[in-house]
Order: C-alpha cells, then sequence, then structure tokens
C-alpha cells in the first residue's frame, strides 16, 4: 500500500516462481496449465505466459510439482507442507511453530504471505537436508488470531492508516475513505480488519471504535483491554438478566444443604478486596482433632447453564485485574454482593470439608453444598498481627475501620491454630518437591484521579500463606476425589520444566554464583527452592525470580491429568474462586453431578472448554502486565530529573536492559548511547564491552540511570546511561 497516493500499489514481481508454486500448494488436488495461472495473477501479455510456462518447467525439474499431463501441473505432496503457528519477531520476520517439528522454521519477512503473529497457517518447509536450517513459507492462512487491533489513527484527504505500537504487528492498516467513523486525526482507535487485497501491502479495515487521545489515562486502559479482545462493561441484557435473579436466602434452599451458620466462620483477604471468594471455619473437635471448612460461594447456584449470563460468563472466563480497576467475570450484582461472603451475611457455599490431626494430617473428608454465615471479615494485615503478636488487638493503623478493636479468643485462637497447621502442610509441600514462588509483586499507590503517587512491593507473608495452604488443600482432595474414580474432571495441570529453559536459567545464574543440580527430578526441584530462598533480599532477586518463573511450564486447564510439577501434586484443579474463574464454575459443577451419583461427564466439550479457559487466562495476564509498564512508565514521567540505581536485567546487541531497585520499574539503555567507551555485544559473556577501556557491562551489574523518554502508548522507558555504581 503506498502512503503517497493512498491507492494500494501492485508488489513488484521479485519471485515469479513462488507466486507460481503458491497457487498450485493452495489447492493441491486440483491441476493448473498456464492460463489458468495467468488468469490467477492478472497477466495476459505473451512475455508474462511464456515466463510461466519456464517457471513451470523449472519446478517440475525440482520436483516441487509434477505435470500430470500435458501442459497441466498439479504440486507434489509432501509432509514438507505443516500446520501450525506463526510467531513473530520485532523485525518482521517470524518463527513457525509446531507440535510436529522439533525445531521452530524460521520464515523470512517475504514468505509471510499476510500472516500475522499468532495465525494459524500452513507452511512449506525449505532446507530440511541435515546441516541446514530449515526455513519455511507460508502457503496458506487457516485462521487468523485476531482480527481486530488498537492503534492511532493518522487521517489524509483521500485515506486514513492505523499505525500500532505492538512491535509484532509489522504492518499498517489501510483505512478507506468513510470507515474511519468518527475519529479524529491521532485518535487511539479499535480497528477491524476486514480484508486484504491480493495486491496490497497493508490490509484494508474500518474503525469500530475511538477509545480517546493518546496518553489519557481512560484511553490507554481501554487501549489495553480492547488489543486483547477483553470487554471493559456487560451487554444491557446481561446486566437486565443479572438484577432480576433472586439473590434472597430461602429455608426450603437451607433445607438441602449442611447447615454451618454456627460454626466459627471467617474471612481473610486483600485490604481492598469486593469480591470474597472463600471463607474458612473452624472447630475443635472431642477427640482432639480440628474441623476445617473451605467454604467456596456457590456461584453455580446462581449461574445456570444455558442462559445468557452463563454464556458471558464462558466468553469471558476470568476476571481482569488490571493496576487501577477490576474487569470483573460476572456482573457486580453477583461478584460484589449475592456470591461474596461478606462478614455478618448468610451466604450459598460449596465446601470441602476436613479433620486434620495436630500434625496436619487429613483422615476425614466432606464435600457439598453448604449455609453458612462469616462472623468476622480480616485483611491480611490483620490476620498477620494476630500471627505475630498472639495478641487479640487490632491496633487503627493497620485496622479495616481505622480504629482500635479487639477479636474475641475463639476468632484469635483459630487463626493461630491454623497458621500452626499451614505451616505443616507447607512443610509437607516442600518435602515432596513443590517449589516456592513468591514472587514480589509490583503495586502502586493511587490518588483520586488514579495517577500513581508512590510504588510499593506486596510480600506473602504467613496469613497469605494460611489461605493459600488450605486453598490448596481444597482444590487437591476435590481433584483426588474425582480422579481416583476415573471420572471426567477439569483439571489444573503444570508440566514438568523443559530442561533447555533449565540449562538458559542456569547461564544466568551462574554469573551471581548459583546454580542448578540436574542429577534428577527431585534435586532440580531442590536446587530451584534453595535458589529462590538464596536470592530473598538481594539486588538480583526480582530478575532471577521472574527468569525462574520463565523456566516453567506454563500451568493450564485440561481433562487430561498429569500432575502440577509446581506444587508437586498428582492431582490438583481450581475449586476455590469460582466468582472470576470459569473453571471453577465448571469444577463445582461437576462435583455436585458425580455427588448425585452421575456417570463419567463426555470429555471433549469440556476440553473445548478448558482451552478457552486456558487462552483467556494468558490474555489477562497479559493485559494485566501492560497495565503494570504503563503505570511504571507513567509514575517515572514524573521522576525525569532524578538519578536512580539499577540492576542490569538483560543485555542485547542494540543495549542494555536496566531495572531500578527501588520501584522494579525496567527501561533501556542503548549501547550508542552509552558515551564513556565503544561497546560491543560479547555473546559468550552476555555483556557489552567497551573496546578502549574493555569495561565490561553485565547481568546483574548496579548502574546509575535518569529517564531519557517515557512512551505512555507504547509504555516503554528509554534510560540515560550515567556510569557503574563503584565497586566495595
Amino acid at each position: 500500500m503506498s502512503k503517497k497516493n493512498g491507492r494500494p500499489s501492485p508488489k513488484k514481481e521479485k519471485d515469479f516462481s513462488r507466486k507460481i508454486y503458491k497457487i498450485l500448494a493452495k489447492d493441491p488436488n486440483k491441476s493448473f496449465n498456464y492460463k489458468q495461472i495467468s488468469a490467477v495473477l492478472e497477466l495476459n501479455d505473451t512475455k508474462s505466459r511464456n515466463e510461466i510456462i519456464k517457471e513451470l518447467k523449472i519446478l517440475a525439474s525440482q520436483e516441487k510439482i509434477e505435470e500430470i499431463e500435458r501442459g497441466k501441473y498439479r504440486v507434489i505432496s509432501k509432509a514438507d507442507y505443516i500446520e501450525g503457528t506463526i510467531d513473530m519477531t520485532s523485525r518482521k520476520t517470524a518463527y513457525f511453530i509446531s507440535p510436529e517439528l522439533e525445531e521452530d522454521v524460521f520464515i523470512p519477512t517475504n514468505n509471510l504471505n499476510k500472516a500475522l503473529d499468532k495465525d494459524k497457517v500452513k507452511v512449506y518447509i525449505y532446507n530440511r537436508r541435515r546441516g541446514r536450517k530449515p526455513e519455511g513459507e507460508v502457503v496458506e492462512i487457516l485462521e487468523r488470531a485476531k482480527t481486530e487491533f488498537v492503534g492511532v489513527i493518522d487521517i489524509q484527504k483521500n485515506f486514513s492508516f492505523v499505525s500500532t505500537a505492538n512491535p509484532k504487528m509489522y504492518t499498517d492498516i489501510f483505512i478507506p475513505k468513510g470507515k474511519e467513523g468518527n475519529a479524529q486525526n491521532g485518535d487511539v482507535v479499535l480497528v477491524k480488519l476486514d480484508d486484504w487485497p491480493a495486491k496490497a501491502d497493508s490490509p484494508f479495515g474500518e474503525v469500530i471504535r475511538v477509545l480517546g487521545r493518546p496518553g489519557e489515562h481512560n484511553t490507554e486502559i481501554h487501549a489495553i483491554l480492547a488489543e486483547y479482545g477483553l470487554p471493559y462493561d456487560f451487554p444491557i441484557d446481561v446486566e437486565a438478566y443479572a438484577q432480576k435473579i433472586d439473590t434472597e436466602i430461602h429455608p426450603e434452599e437451607i433445607a438441602k444443604r449442611r447447615d454451618m451458620r454456627n460454626i466459627l466462620t471467617f474471612t481473610i483477604d486483600p485490604r481492598d478486596a469486593k469480591d470474597f471468594d472463600d471463607a474458612l471455619s473452624f472447630e475443635k473437635l472431642d477427640n482432639g482433632n480440628y474441623e476445617i471448612g473451605i467454604h467456596i460461594a456457590d456461584v453455580s447456584h446462581y449461574l445456570q447453564t444455558g442462559t445468557i449470563l452463563d454464556d458471558e460468563a464462558y466468553q469471558r472466563a476470568t476476571s481482569v485485574y488490571l493496576v487501577d480497576r477490576v474487569v470483573p467475570m460476572l456482573p457486580e450484582v453477583l461478584s460484589n454482593f449475592a456470591c461474596s461472603l461478606r462478614p455478618h451475611e448468610e451466604k450459598y457455599t460449596f465446601s470441602a470439608i476436613f479433620e486434620l490431626t495436630d500434625k496436619g494430617d487429613v483422615v476425614n473428608q466432606w464435600f457439598g453444598r453448604t449455609v453458612i454465615y462469616s462472623d468476622q471479615r480480616f485483611a491480611y494485615e490483620e490476620a498477620q498481627h494476630i500471627i505475630e503478636t498472639k495478641g487479640n488487638t487490632i491496633p487503627a493503623e493497620i485496622s479495616l475501620t481505622g480504629e482500635e478493636y479487639t477479636i474475641s479468643p475463639e476468632i484469635q485462637q483459630a487463626t493461630l491454630k491454623m497458621d500452626e497447621l499451614a505451616k505443616i502442610l507447607r512443610r509437607k509441600r516442600m518435602a515432596n518437591g513443590a517449589i516456592s514462588f513468591d514472587k514480589v509483586e509490583v503495586k502502586f499507590h493511587l490518588n483520586e484521579n488514579a495517577e500513581p503517587t508512590g510504588v510499593y512491593f506486596k510480600v506473602a507473608k504467613d496469613a497469605n500463606h494460611l489461605i493459600e495452604e488450605f486453598m490448596l488443600l481444597a482444590n487437591r482432595k476435590v481433584a483426588e476425589f474425582i480422579g481416583k474414580q476415573n471420572k471426567t474432571f477439569v483439571y489444573r495441570i503444570h508440566d514438568e520444566p523443559d530442561e533447555d529453559k533449565l540449562i538458559n536459567l542456569q547461564t544466568v545464574i551462574a554469573k551471581f554464583g548459583y546454580s542448578i543440580n540436574f542429577k534428577s527430578k527431585a534435586s532440580v526441584s531442590k536446587s530451584l527452592n534453595n535458589l529462590l530462598e538464596e536470592v530473598q533480599g538481594k539486588k538480583e532477586q526480582n530478575l532471577v525470580d521472574t527468569l525462574a518463573i520463565r523456566s516453567m511450564s506454563k500451568a493450564k486447564y485440561s481433562t487430561h491429568n498429569i500432575g502440577h510439577y509446581g506444587l508437586a501434586f498428582d492431582y490438583y484443579s481450581h475449586f476455590t474462586s469460582p466468582i472470576r474463574r470459569y473453571p471453577d464454575v465448571m469444577a463445582h459443577r461437576l462435583l455436585q453431578y458425580y455427588l448425585d451419583g452421575g456417570k463419567s461427564a463426555e470429555e471433549d466439550p469440556l476440553e473445548e472448554q478448558c482451552v478457552h479457559s486456558s487462552n483467556m487466562e494468558n490474555l489477562a495476564a497479559n493485559a494485566e502486565r501492560d497495565s503494570i509498564k504503563y503505570m511504571q512508565v507513567k509514575y517515572m514521567l514524573d521522576h525525569k530529573d532524578e538519578e536512580f540505581l539499577g540492576v542490569i536485567s538483560g543485555v542485547t546487541e542494540w543495549g542494555i536492559y536496566v531495572e531500578i531497585v527501588s520501584n522494579k520499574c525496567e527501561g533501556m539503555c542503548r549501547i550508542r548511547e552509552i558515551k564513556d567507551d565503544y561497546y560491543t555485544f560479547d555473546e559468550k559473556q552476555y555483556a557489552l564491552v567497551g573496546e578502549v577501556s574493555h569495561n565490561i557491562l553485565q547481568l546483574g551489574d548496579e548502574v546509575y540511570v535518569k529517564v531519557k523518554n517515557a512512551d505512555l502508548v507504547k509504555k516503554q522507558l528509554d534510560f540515560q546511561f550515567l556510569g557503574k555504581k563503584a565497586q566495595v
């Protein structure tokens, strides 16, 4: 597409042979003669006809096509045509990924043939001979990964273009006159691809929503959601349906449930939480054991299959937690009220109840629907204070009410005993090979306009671990209960880490003096735990934590159970957060169905739902990460004149990435702008080396930087390099 005149311009015919081959490859069961190929290519002159005849004979001699009768050719079908996915780089090239291949295949720019990132495609693979790196060419786009893109519109007299900030989107989008909607020049818009004509350099699209002006807070947050196809409001008919749901607690429904309203019950959640998925109950039994109930909001009581509300919840599959807001899976009437286990209210719940000994052994278990009454709501800070002080007074500075208050001796003793049992459960998990990922979370203090006024780090403490261990217990035991009956279920699975990724991790951490023991599965888990413990509080902690997590396989939902490597569980599911995760709703429905005596459910529809839920979870995680990056850039805009100490978190041929110690914001110092020497990239040392001074800039080095540029739209920081910190 030519931006100069706004009209599609034909591509120069650089490779006639490739175009001819592509026509035949698209329909491998059909034969073509030169006239038919001429018609597809819209060429009818004698010179072109002769060139086509010539190229057909060359392709036949190369055994890529065959002449099945005089003048008629068909592609030779080989195993070299493989289906898979495109993974774009930021350099307008790509890699082709397929489960049929042992390694990814490089796709040069001119072989992409209009394929975009994550598209499902059919590829022909060249150079499959020994000793040569394979390359591929996209011969057919089977399915577009996405057709809607976010970008900034450039409106000209007779046409417009939309340019995206996504480095993997290698083309802008042509907007014909009249399809720009009510967008103004420079607006951030959501555009939908309509077509990509054969001879056009850019796809054609139309503006379907104007998101606002670049850099404005709501514009950028909505742009993040739109980029991943995530909604930020509910359709009117879904909201109306939710408002009509009967949310009252009825005696006839209570009669069908185990009544636990007289058992001591409380919740522990983040200070700013509005939806309370889970509550814990505690009772000491006459035999000296403890009955602990994990009570989960009974979302499936309200969320009935076949309704528009259930369809919407399934499509969303998860709540999305951005820095300044939550985009819920369920409308507020359910997520914050009817299903939320709020204090001093009766609620319908689905419960896993366990009898535990003093040694943390489960000797009895029960699953089923219940009704509870929450006696107390704690913030994590309040529960942590009880655990640390062994007291029963909550001081005003951490109190949810802002005033000092005293809790009952029963709640105090229950909290301390459950903390004690949780620590036993955690020790058992670690002894069995579980890996302790307690990564520091970056959080922001926001003012009333959602402007970041400060950065702080959230670290998991005993109160967090208390909740975590009992949720893990419920998730594990529910999955085990059904799994051992060999009935279809929704599992949360986590495969063993890829050895190549662990070797790459070893290469990086060796620079800090750490190592991984590859002797056995147990030794890998143990050395990873030792690594994560050793880096606690050190300058390289966030870097090592991040790289260690990246070396792991991704957890996902599936009906095919392979266990959970990270938790060291043979059976594991998600049961405890149905307000914010659709697979938990699925687990509730299946558990009740099996408790009622149902036969094993059909696997294929459930597996399809698992795949969808896993995909939506990944999109939500990407959006959450982007919102943090955006807020970090926004925060640094107000600190442009300050000098910061940072740690080199990445080294590339074009510069170093630096993570600021005080706020975890990461930016780049470009190699050409580091002025104290002429630096080159040393791949073996994973470092930049000065030509004259032989100064080395490598992972983990502490350096001083200043903000040079902060781009809110691209969510990128550029730093000015000020120098290395002197070694003591």
